[in-house]
């Protein structure tokens, strides 16, 4: 990866020895070789559109019958987790695992560049998909699903902001057990489908058995998926609303200690 050349600034210090311009170099990089990566690109940008609707079939009035939700309710935030799970946590095991058996990450290590900032700046450019995926998804949604506007819309953002920052510690995270960029894919199918069939996404937890919900509601990406789901509910309480950021706050804070520990910079030989 060649180094980005910027213009100084009016202080004479070149803008890319600063945080937010070390940053956005490295983003402009990663989003060219990220384009490049036609299978990347496919499964981050049309998987989300095609599997909410594909498991459209696994819910129905009847099945929703006393939860209180509709089948838009469902399928609306079940959307944006896919666009979690599958524009940034899939692509981003891919990519920190292709970087790393590259070597672009061991040798972006002896510039300026900090570790939190190589792995910030190598997950800025899928975050934006995921964001931008997001907001492409409730507005499709909302006209063909009959969503009305959410009446507690602060709750949805902060839910996709929180699931965002979790799947990329998790990215970062489940790369650093795969042994090859090949095998990141593999390592990261039993967590797409435990987030997946556990966290809400496919069918809500308020369908579960109390005691099988109360252990999904532990999982990962379900409190990041409770509040999405409150935004358009409005039904939350104070003490709903707590859980579930505290759930998702210390999955991130784990994860992200695991990651400071164990994180591998260097192929595994």
């Amino acid at each position: 990866m060649s180094a980005v050349t910027t213009s100084p600034t009016p202080t004479g210090q070149p803008e890319r020895t600063r945080p937010l311009g070390r940053l956005a170099a490295l983003a402009r990089a990663e989003l060219a070789l990220l384009v490049r990566s036609k299978g990347v690109m496919f499964a981050a940008l049309f998987v989300p559109f095609a599997l909410p609707f594909s498991v459209a079939q696994t819910v129905d009035e009847e099945t929703l019958k006393g939860t209180g939700l509709t089948v838009g309710l469902v399928l609306l935030p079940g959307a944006i987790g896919f666009s979690l799970l599958f524009a940034v946590y899939s692509s981003l095991v891919a990519i920190y695992a292709t970087r790393r058996e590259e070597l672009v990450l061991k040798r972006l290590r002896t510039g300026e560049l900090r570790d939190n900032e190589i792995l910030a700046g190598t997950a800025l450019p899928s975050m934006v998909i995921g964001l931008v995926q997001s907001a492409v998804l409730i507005a499709g949604c909302t006209v063909l699903l009959d969503v009305g506007a959410p009446p507690a819309p602060h709750l949805a953002v902060i839910g996709i902001l929180l699931g965002i920052v979790l799947m990329v510690c998790l990215a970062a995270l489940t790369s650093t057990v795969s042994r090859t960029a090949e095998s990141a894919q593999v390592m990261a199918m039993p967590v797409l489908l435990v987030l997946m069939l556990g966290s809400g996404m496919v069918v809500p937890l308020e369908v579960f058995p109390d005691s099988l919900a109360s252990v999904c509601e532990r999982l990962p990406l379900a409190g990041a998926m409770t509040l999405i789901r409150g935004g358009w509910t409005g039904d939350l309480s104070a003490g709903d609303v707590l859980q579930a950021a505290v759930v998702s706050l210390a999955w991130i804070a784990l994860t992200l200690f695991a990651v400071r520990r164990w994180f591998r910079w260097e192929p595994r030989r």
